[in-house]
């Protein structure tokens, strides 16, 4: 995959993830830095993703089944409770950005790693943007609607069942493997799951986020 797939990012998004995200006075030197990072950032990453699409079994209090494979959650059951199939995916900037944070971290860098990390943490957000929009374009054509993007360790879907997420895309993870704990390397990838179905069942509308009780999560979407 090309990397020219993510497209520029904002400046202020950035900014936001380094602590200046009320517009406050920026040092020129981090102003700077900011700048150089987002102009080079392309060099830092390799963007690949996986996408299976899956028929859906069966939605049931808590559970739904995909293939063979079923999961906990009732807001998994909520979102999906709709939908006809779903795309599954997994993304990845790759991990030569966070080979380089590690090592401007080590040789006590610590403002351009800093800098370096939010920039990676941006571009991966970014690309999982532009997926969902692929996959709701190509829902679209078919005369279809989407639901929105849910990840393994959100909500009440336990961290747990990220292996099973996993025997989903069929042996292509695009390169991304999962630690004993589940998480995945490298770190900057992202995995998840959208529902496809009908125009005029709201599967569009639900947020999982109006529901969840983990108000601090920095991933909440309004």
């Amino acid at each position: 995959m090309s990397d020219n797939l993510i497209s520029q990012l904002e400046k202020q998004e950035v900014l936001n993830r380094i602590g200046y995200g009320n517009a406050g006075k920026i040092s020129p030197r981090i102003d700077s830095l900011v700048d150089d990072y987002i102009d080079n950032y392309h060099d830092f990453i390799m963007p690949s993703f996986s996408c299976v699409y899956k028929d859906i079994s069966e939605v049931s209090k808590n559970c739904v089944r995909i293939g063979a494979v079923t999961f906990k959650s009732g807001v998994l059951m909520r979102l999906l409770g709709e939908c006809e199939y779903a795309a599954v995916f997994v993304l990845t900037i790759g991990s030569y950005l966070e080979e380089l944070v590690a090592y401007l971290a080590a040789k006590e860098m610590v403002l351009q790693a800093t800098v370096l990390d939010a920039v990676g943490s941006g571009a991966v957000e970014k690309l999982s943007g532009e997926i969902e929009d692929k996959i709701q374009r190509e829902a679209a054509s078919d005369g279809r609607v989407v639901s929105r993007r849910f990840s393994p360790g959100y909500c009440d879907w336990d961290i747990s069942q990220q292996k099973r997420f996993f025997e989903l895309l069929d042996g292509n993870t695009t390169g991304v493997s999962l630690t004993e704990n589940m998480l995945m390397m490298p770190r900057k990838s992202i995995s998840g799951i959208i529902g496809i179905g009908s125009p005029g069942r709201d599967i569009e509308k639900y947020n999982p986020c109006l529901t969840c009780q983990k108000k601090d999560c920095p991933g909440r979407r309004r």
